[in-house]
């Protein structure tokens, strides 16, 4: 069985054909997904798809580049969504620098916020870090957000901040970017971080990976990056599904 931990399946784009995206993962041995939060107005849909579909799970949370989206009613709101057992985890939450510096304080502001919510529940966070490595492990460190459990969701950094992360007790989950030739920093990357600390993600429907590149993602090529993570660190793809597998029933208590 293959997990996919990150994928925006609540997004119009699946939507027609939500019962088909899920069989067709789970013809890939995709037996799970997570869909992640983003901002307040996809909760709803997303609360509804974890409730009907039962190999579908979600988690709740405001991405740092919607960060001036928060409102006064934003730390209720998301504390009793995520309340539900069907919400596995406070995300995506985090830091992002590559689109937008001029709130960069309300980023980190609601950053802690929403992992005082996760520590409050004793669910993980998922992790958006986007060029601000620094800012994120030094807030994540600060929290001590390690107690719920971190997974750094679509790892970008380098080899060194991966063996960080690892220190920290870190989850680093990897999707598509993985198969692209010219990603020698994620592959890198990926062959430091040991199996107990490995998760997979497509972060459907951006970052397709090769051979599909180009087109809209979907959890079922979750196999390919579990397949080019297996050629890359050596390792029997077997090991790699059971490893992450495992890693993400761990984490997110499904």
């Amino acid at each position: 069985m293959l997990i996919d931990t990150h994928a925006h399946i609540d997004f119009d784009d699946y939507q027609q054909d939500f019962k088909k995206v899920l069989q067709e993962a789970k013809e890939q041995g995709v037996e799970k997904i997570i869909i992640p939060g983003v901002e307040p107005s996809t909760f709803g849909r997303i609360i509804d798809l974890v409730n009907k579909y039962e190999n579908v799970y979600g988690a709740i949370g405001i991405h740092p580049s919607d960060a001036l989206k928060w409102t006064d009613e934003s730390y209720d709101e998301i504390k009793s969504l995520a309340k539900n057992p069907k919400i596995v985890a406070i995300g995506e939450i985090g830091l992002d620098y590559y689109w937008d510096k001029t709130f960069i304080d309300k980023q980190k502001e609601i950053f802690i916020k929403q992992i005082e919510i996760a520590k409050e529940l004793k669910k993980p966070v998922i992790v958006h870090d986007r060029e601000a490595h620094g800012d994120t492990l030094e807030i994540l460190k600060q929290t001590n957000a390690k107690e719920v459990g971190v997974v750094m969701h679509c790892f970008s950094g380098s080899t060194e901040f991966a063996q960080e992360c690892i220190k920290e007790g870190f989850y680093v989950a990897f999707g598509g970017v993985i198969t692209f030739k010219n990603a020698k920093k994620a592959k890198n990357a990926a062959q430091v971080v040991p199996l107990e600390k490995l998760l997979l993600e497509t972060d459907s429907p951006f970052l397709t990976p090769e051979p599909y590149r180009g087109k809209t993602n979907h959890p079922k090529y979750v196999r390919i990056i579990a397949e080019a993570i297996s050629e890359l660190k050596g390792v029997d793809f077997k090991d790699i599904e059971s490893a992450t597998t495992l890693n993400a029933q761990k984490l997110f208590r499904i």
